[in-house]
């Protein structure tokens, strides 16, 4: 059984409600027939039912639960909700209509916080900033974790290296340029991911363009502290660097350039120094190795709140949705 079959089958033992914006998207109707149809996760799609109902002809989506936030009940109640939680930051009335009535992931991320759905996937046809920005307002941080990042799960066909070709690539949605903090702390969530999503250790290699000392250069010095944070913070995980790529997954490679690493040549969570590394990687990978890519998707939010590659298709969506119903299961 491959990965995404693994998460699916898991998802379908304790289902989750997942909240799903973007209904102007025919990939979303048809992930949300699939996702049904499999009983993966129970579905909401918000928008006025008379657009969803054009856009999902010729899919069966009938047991969707369907909120036209302009004539549901609860709007009102949403709305004063959301006044009550940002009323530190100025918000108002009028403003908080206008937020649940023009950006459905504002809406979305309020059934999660009141306790209506477990988890949100957007990012289809929204950026990064426009799925996040409300998920930060309005749920937030989870207790305990420094910073939100994100990461993609990555499933290389026929790849000897890794978890049988299964990867965490982190930091590749979300954190521009972390410091050595940031780093460990994103190094930290990663392996929890890993070890929740693919159920097996996660061993961690922190990336660089140098192994061991190899290189000078303030790059290097950035992620050979951020191994020493995370050793000392985190000592129950498998963690090290700096190191190339090849010496983080080619036990042969690792023999010659780290020989006393006890992570090189067997890294399956792989933490890049920054995000243009970690966004080029993870899409190198996808094209050139026909890889399954899902995410980004985040961690350190208090509840899964799951963005998409504008890219993605409806297979990638249901894969998401079966990850996000996964980490709600949490």
């Amino acid at each position: 059984m491959n990965f995404i079959e693994s998460i699916k089958n898991r998802a379908k033992m304790n289902l989750k409600t997942i909240v799903l914006p973007e209904t102007m998207d025919e990939r979303v109707i048809a992930a949300t027939e699939v996702l049904l149809e499999e009983k993966i996760a129970n579905i909401i799609l918000i928008g006025k039912e008379e657009d969803i109902k054009k856009a999902s002809k010729g899919y069966n989506i009938r047991e969707a639960s369907i909120i036209d936030p302009f004539t549901n009940p609860m709007t009102e109640e949403l709305i004063n909700t959301l006044v009550e939680l940002r009323k530190e930051k100025g918000m108002i009335y009028e403003e908080a209509k206008r937020l649940l009535l023009e950006d459905y992931m504002y809406y979305a991320c309020m059934l999660v916080k009141t306790g209506r759905a477990d988890g949100v996937v957007s990012g289809a046809c929204h950026s990064t900033s426009n799925t996040l920005r409300p998920a930060l307002q309005i749920i937030k941080t989870a207790p305990s974790v420094p910073l939100v990042s994100a990461f993609f799960l990555m499933v290389v066909p026929d790849c000897l290296y890794g978890d049988h070709g299964t990867f965490i690539f982190a930091d590749s949605g979300l954190e521009q340029n972390p410091d050595s903090e940031k780093l460990a702390a994103i190094a930290a969530s990663s392996a929890d991911s890993f070890q929740l999503l693919v159920e097996k250790k996660p061993v961690v290699a922190f990336l660089s363009h140098s192994t061991m000392g190899s290189a000078k250069h303030a790059d290097v010095d950035k992620v050979v502290e951020a191994v020493r944070i995370a050793k000392e913070k985190y000592p129950d995980y498998m963690m090290d660097g700096e190191l190339q790529l090849d010496a983080a997954i080619v036990p042969e490679v690792a023999k010659s350039k780290a020989p006393d690493s006890p992570v090189a040549g067997k890294a399956n969570v792989l933490v890049f120094p920054d995000l243009d590394a970690g966004n080029i990687g993870y899409k190198l990978v996808q094209r050139l190795a026909k890889a399954e890519a899902y995410g980004p998707i985040t961690q350190g939010i208090a509840a899964p709140i799951n963005d998409l590659s504008r890219g993605c298709s409806a297979d990638d969506i249901v894969g998401v949705v079966a990850i996000t119903a996964v980490q709600a299961q949490k």
